[in-house]
């Protein structure tokens, strides 16, 4: 787990190669600092930024487009500082054109994010699994790649392009963009929402020998796969981007519910655990030690 003295190693190289391992990254999502802890302490190897999540955190309203950049570019910082796992993070359109995309990177590589992703939908975006998105077009999206590859300082950084198209002008033309933005650049490739399982066999046996992301969302259009499934197909990357936050939404729910018909949350207590245990999950072990130590160094 990630310390506040913490100089983690280099996580984008680290992401790098567990792409090249040969098999499927799981990527949970979280959408605030707290529920990336989780999933490091849950033992998985990278942690992913829901645009979705964060936007239901932050503003608690739906992914159409409420954040902008900097706020987004804020959240993965915060992040990015709390665990030493590689993070994914959504960057949704790049928040404008070309120029505004370099900013866009430049500002997530900053926050220490070691993958973004770019979508070709028209601002303001919406969630990949909600009716009524637009996309811009082609030739729009490749330069924003271009903009994106130019940008970053750090080669190991990652640029995943998304095409939302397969809901606009149908898959060929989703599976013609996804190679117009390798073409540009892009690192992995991400057709979102493809809406069967035939579908998205077509996906990766068109566009295979690329790194492929598989949007594993829950509840949404996809059909769901399995890991090995999914490694048979050629998918390098298998998001998971609201899984977690349905489950603390149930979870809150629940609880809410005992403390109103019962006037108090008792009997959850001992399946929620208490304070001790999410003190130990915040480091409050290593706030002891560092406040002893400074505290000897200033006597």
């Amino acid at each position: 787990m990630a310390d506040l003295l913490s100089r983690p190693g280099n996580r984008r190289a680290r992401l790098r190669a567990l792409l090249d391992a040969g098999t499927p990254v799981l990527a949970p999502g979280a959408y605030d600092a707290l529920s990336a802890r989780l999933v490091e302490q849950a033992g998985f190897d990278v942690v992913y930024m829901t645009g979705f999540g964060t936007t239901a955190g932050l503003l608690g309203r739906p992914d159409v487009g409420l954040l902008g950049g900097a706020e987004m570019a804020a959240h993965a910082g915060r992040l990015a500082d709390a665990v030493d796992l590689p993070l994914i993070a959504d960057a949704d359109t790049g928040y404008g054109n070309p120029l505004n995309v370099i900013r866009t990177v430049r500002d997530y590589e900053r926050a220490g994010v070691a993958a973004l992703h770019l979508e070709d939908q028209v601002m303001p975006k919406r969630c990949g699994h909600l009716a009524g998105k637009q996309v811009v077009p082609a030739a729009e999206m490749a330069a924003k790649v271009r903009a994106a590859v130019d940008a970053r300082t750090d080669p190991d950084l990652l640029v995943i392009a998304r095409t939302d198209a397969a809901a606009v002008d149908g898959l060929d033309a989703a599976i013609d963009r996804a190679r117009r933005f390798a073409d540009a650049g892009a690192d992995l490739l991400f057709v979102e929402a493809p809406t069967s399982e035939r579908d998205i066999e077509t996906v990766a046996t068109a566009l295979a020998g690329h790194r492929l992301v598989f949007n594993w969302a829950e509840g949404g259009r996809t059909p769901p796969l399995s890991r090995d499934r999914l490694a048979e197909l050629g998918f390098a990357l298998v998001l998971f981007p609201v899984g977690t936050l349905l489950a603390a939404t149930a979870g809150m729910r629940e609880l809410l519910e005992r403390l109103r018909a019962e006037g108090t949350p008792a009997s959850l207590i001992d399946r929620l655990g208490g304070l001790d245990e999410f003190a130990e999950l915040a480091g409050i072990g290593e706030v002891r030690e560092l406040e002893q130590r400074y505290r000897a160094e200033g006597e």
